[in-house]
């Protein structure tokens, strides 16, 4: 059985530069410099975690708020310890 957490995040669209920037409340924030147009800010917010996590294509994934700027992402791979670990303090 594969492990896997949850995230929260709070996705800012349009910006200068696609980064994470750090926990906003419970969510982390994260920037995308990808328009809100057909998921596209979605895709470009899973590639960046990926690649800020070493994580292989296709691990993480948007399962609430497609639409919405707060979303829940699925992280495969990684157990919810190994994920904090992973993110900024």
């Amino acid at each position: 059985m594969s492990s896997f957490a949850e995230l929260n995040v709070r996705v800012i669209p349009n910006a200068s530069r696609d980064e994470v920037v750090g926990w906003y409340g419970e969510a982390l924030k994260l920037k995308t410099a990808t328009p809100p147009e057909a998921g596209k800010a979605n895709k470009a917010i899973c590639a960046l975690l990926e690649k800020h996590l070493k994580l292989p294509k296709r691990s993480v994934s948007v399962v609430r708020g497609q639409t919405s700027q707060s979303k829940t992402l699925r992280i495969e791979g990684l157990d919810p310890a190994a994920l904090r670990e992973r993110l900024p303090q």
